[in-house]
């Protein structure tokens, strides 16, 4: 298959086209919306094995995978109509007037929420299906209220382009403007770039690289009239084992763990990447077990070529590091799948080297040894910002304990207490987004019905006639 990529002037017509929309779709009531996040995934689980065989040729992530990823694919399209059914997106707060002077006296004021406008979606490699052309973040902003125009990955181009036409026909089919939905594809960054500073997108989603989201939020920032940026980048999600977990099961612990680490070949955004172990021979055993599990299990390969040239950088920069002790270092070649690497090093020298912190994308991890819990904390506070923080042995809140999960809550914005980070739920409760520079915006998610948020902008109408007061939190 052969496709074209996005001339500029094909972009302007389609941004043209999505901020057109909006001029109805904003205002769209309820049952719009919601006929059509549910049209999307019907329309996805009718093309199931065809999908589903050309994201598998595209990514190798296997036909298990892909199907119970399109599975999730669907019910958030679902799970976000039902938020709109309920009302989420026109939810507002009646303020009635106070007679008096201020402080105390008001007007009546309605606090009501709008939705942004167009919004730019960068589709996720590592995701083809979720984080991707009709994923979390176009559910999120349709629901909202906002046309969507996406930016096709190149890791699956030809499944990007099937599912956009997929799309495309929903949208006329249920008689809505074109402009809905639309997508531009295209080599490098340029057309991404494009898109970020066309003067009619109102904000942008991206979930992929520290380098390629940074870049993105500049041209964000740097526009005549800036707009957020809501990007998820890196994350190493470090995982605290304490001594009272290692003692109660700890060979179970490190087969699950070495299932976290090389699930989807290490390519989840919340694969641990650095496990804080206690000095001793409990540590000492649990590495070993660890290790074993590790070399046991069978990676398929990585989405991309330049994926996998990352991954064998960052395992050569660790594997030469003069501070770390080589564990597992299997190596394979270019054209087999890659082998799971771990390597150790004590607290000291991590805290000593900051190339140490940053994220190695891939099956691979680093376990960091430490004395005590003050260690333990030292880690999390230097590697900074991230997805998840894991604990496992906090049972018991002892002044020691509560400072660590502490400690956690800082740098994360997901604290697990059993478990494994990788598998993120689709939920109310779910925050899946923490300080940069696992995120641009700490303050939101990609992930659960609040990332609506992110597409909604609040507006106070004071002293609102009756009709637009009846309208109850409905834009206009």
């Amino acid at each position: 298959m052969t496709f074209q990529d996005t001339t500029v002037s094909q972009l302007d017509a389609i941004v043209n086209a999505a901020s057109n929309a909006f001029t109805t779709y904003g205002a769209s009531p309820a049952a719009t919306r919601a006929a059509l996040l549910r049209g999307l995934a019907d329309a996805l689980e009718s093309q199931r094995t065809a999908l589903v065989a050309l994201a598998d040729q595209e990514t190798h992530l296997g036909t298990a995978r892909l199907n119970g990823e399109l599975d999730r694919t669907s019910f958030q399209l679902r799970g976000f109509a039902t938020q709109v059914e309920q009302g989420v997106p026109f939810a507002f707060t009646d303020d009635p007037a106070v007679a008096g002077a201020p402080p105390v006296g008001h007007p009546h004021l309605m606090r009501v929420r709008v939705p942004v406008g167009p919004v730019a979606m960068f589709s996720a490699s590592n995701f083809p299906f979720a984080f991707s052309v009709l994923g979390g973040d176009t559910a999120a902003a349709l629901a909202a209220g906002c046309p969507v125009v996406v930016k096709a990955h190149r890791g699956h181009r030809a499944l990007s382009h099937a599912v956009a036409d997929l799309a495309r026909g929903v949208v006329a089919a249920q008689g809505l403007p074109t402009g809905v939905f639309g997508m531009v594809d295209g080599r490098g960054t340029e057309v991404g770039m494009s898109l970020v500073q066309h003067p009619l997108i109102a904000a942008a989603a991206f979930t992929g690289s520290v380098r390629g989201g940074l870049a993105l939020e500049k041209a964000a920032q740097s526009r005549p009239r800036p707009i957020p940026f809501f990007g998820e980048l890196g994350s190493v999600n470090p995982l605290v084992a304490l001594p009272s977990a290692l003692a109660a099961k700890g060979a179970e612990l490190a087969q699950g763990l070495a299932g976290s680490i090389t699930m989807g070949c290490g390519q989840f955004c919340t694969s641990p990447g650095v496990i804080v172990v206690p000095q001793g021979a409990p540590g000492d055993a649990f590495v070993a077990q660890l290790a074993d599990a590790l070399k046991a299990s069978t990676p398929h390969h990585m989405l991309t070529a330049q994926m996998r040239a990352g991954f064998d950088a960052g395992r050569a920069a660790w594997a030469t590091h003069p501070g770390l002790t080589t564990v597992l270092g299997e190596t394979a070649a270019e054209s087999q799948p890659p082998r799971p690497f771990l390597a150790q090093i004590n607290a000291a020298g991590f805290l000593a080297d900051p190339a140490l912190h940053e994220e190695v994308f891939g099956p691979a991890a680093l376990v960091v040894r430490v004395a005590g819990t003050a260690e333990a904390i030292e880690v999390l506070q230097a590697i900074g910002g991230s997805l998840t923080v894991t604990i496992w042995g906090a049972d018991e809140p002892s002044e020691e304990v509560v400072a660590l999960v502490r400690a956690a809550s800082q740098v994360a914005g997901r604290v697990l207490f059993s478990g494994y980070p990788t598998g993120v739920a689709v939920s109310a409760g779910q925050q899946h987004g923490g300080p940069f520079p696992s995120s641009t915006q700490p303050g939101s998610t990609s992930v659960g019905w609040a990332a609506m948020d992110r597409f909604l902008r609040p507006v106070a109408l004071q002293d609102a006639p009756g009709w637009l007061a009846a309208r109850q939190g409905q834009p206009c």
